[in-house]
């Protein structure tokens, strides 16, 4: 398993790679368009290769998306950590339960635990 994983790895770099090698070419990005630019007095400008900015985008794109699904999913993890502490309370109710001499408690207990019938008291 641990091959495969490396040899996909291999893949993948070497097809982000040739991606790179032939999108070198320079590009410039610019915040906003060059006759509203001017008008706002605001040119922010930045010269990037062309696969720096493929690449950006598909990072940034997976970043929206775990972002998206993080969000998307709290329900389900609130209602997960919820369920896990009444698990737990439940846990040690029935852990304390056990503790208890069975002739004690409940009857039905008793007979879950050991199999033996607790003796009932004369009134």
């Amino acid at each position: 398993m641990r091959i495969v994983k490396f040899v996909l790895l291999a893949i993948v770099a070497i097809l982000l790679l040739i991606v790179a090698l032939a999108n070198a070419q320079e590009v410039t990005l610019r915040v906003l368009p060059e006759a509203m630019a001017g008008f706002m007095g605001i040119s922010w400008t930045i010269t990037l290769p062309m696969f720096v900015v493929i690449l950006g985008a598909v990072v940034v794109g997976l970043l929206i998306g775990f972002l998206w699904e993080y969000a998307r999913e709290h329900k389900h993890r609130r209602a997960a950590r919820t369920e896990r502490r009444e698990r737990e309370v439940l846990e040690r109710e029935v852990t304390q339960m056990k503790r208890e001499k069975p002739g004690k408690g409940n009857d039905i207990l008793a007979l879950l635990e050991d199999g033996s019938t607790p003796t009932r008291r004369a009134s």
